[in-house]
């Protein structure tokens, strides 16, 4: 066999059955073997010069061996080396795939047209040709067959899927991302850490519109049931959030605030629903029920 493959065919060919199966069997994950795990590329680096160090052995074994043999025997060996070595020369193997023939067979293919002496040859296509097209009849079959009658996953199903696997992705995301929690998102506190830190946003920026004690002053009442743009946590964040009525209601808020101070002040402002202010202003908006 080693004198049946040249040694520029055969390393090559060990080496990437070598790379494959490591490739096979060590779990990379998504990557390849030898990206995730560094070391592998040094292994295969040993691997690669383990095989041109054995290939070089061995000729000089051949040589030694030669030079033992007689000269009628020497020269049957280089006959049969010669002769096999022409299998692999690259010229006569890209004739072959050409399908060129000599300028001096050029006779042979002429047709009978003659056009102010221009003359047609009949060339048959290149065999590389026309393996390509025999191998892409056979790959269309396996095609049809395959996403066609089959039912083999498509694009289209692909995408679907691939979109339903990033939104769960998202989702879980934004579990431990508290920052990006919306109108949609939110949800109430209770927590007595997150209130005091909502009380503490509350006093900072809410009090000289609704008091301390949420009873209303220039801005309506927090405690009572009425509420202008509506109850409720998502109600809330989002009047917070986004503002209130055009022209005569509260600034955006977050611009300022993050979401997360948002959803705390939220969460404070409608635990002061039922409380009793010192001076309550009066009821505005509609009785909010959820």
């Amino acid at each position: 066999m080693r004198h049946a493959i040249p040694a520029w065919i055969r390393i090559p060919i060990f080496f990437l059955i070598i790379a494959g199966a490591l490739e096979y069997f060590i779990d990379s994950g998504d990557n390849f073997a030898f990206i995730e795990f560094p070391m592998l590329s040094l292994v295969l680096a040993m691997i690669l010069l383990f095989l041109i160090a054995a290939e070089f052995i061995l000729d000089a074994v051949e040589n030694i061996m030669f030079q033992s043999l007689s000269p009628e025997a020497k020269e049957r060996y280089m006959a049969a080396q010669q002769k096999r070595m022409e299998k692999y020369d690259l010229k006569k193997i890209y004739r072959k795939l050409a399908g060129t023939r000599p300028i001096s067979e050029e006779r042979d293919l002429e047709l009978d047209h003659n056009y102010d002496g221009i003359k047609e040859l009949d060339n048959k296509l290149p065999p590389w040709w026309l393996y390509s097209f025999y191998a892409s009849i056979i790959f269309a079959f396996g095609y049809l067959a395959y996403y066609h009658i089959l039912g083999g996953e498509n694009q289209h199903m692909e995408f679907e899927e691939e979109m339903v696997a990033a939104r769960l992705a998202v989702e879980e995301y934004k579990k431990t991302a508290p920052d990006l929690v919306d109108a949609e998102s939110v949800e109430l506190l209770t927590d007595a850490a997150d209130l005091d830190k909502g009380a503490a946003i509350y006093q900072a920026n809410c009090m000289a519109c609704h008091a301390a004690d949420g009873g209303g002053g220039i801005g309506p009442n927090l405690t009572d049931e009425h509420w202008i743009l509506g109850g409720g946590i998502k109600n809330v964040f989002n009047t917070v959030s986004e503002g209130g009525r055009a022209g005569k209601g509260m600034i955006a808020w977050k611009s300022t605030l993050r979401p997360t101070e948002i959803q705390q002040v939220s969460s404070y402002i409608l635990s002061l629903q039922g409380t009793t202010p010192t001076s309550p202003k009066e009821a505005e908006g509609e009785i909010w029920t959820e």
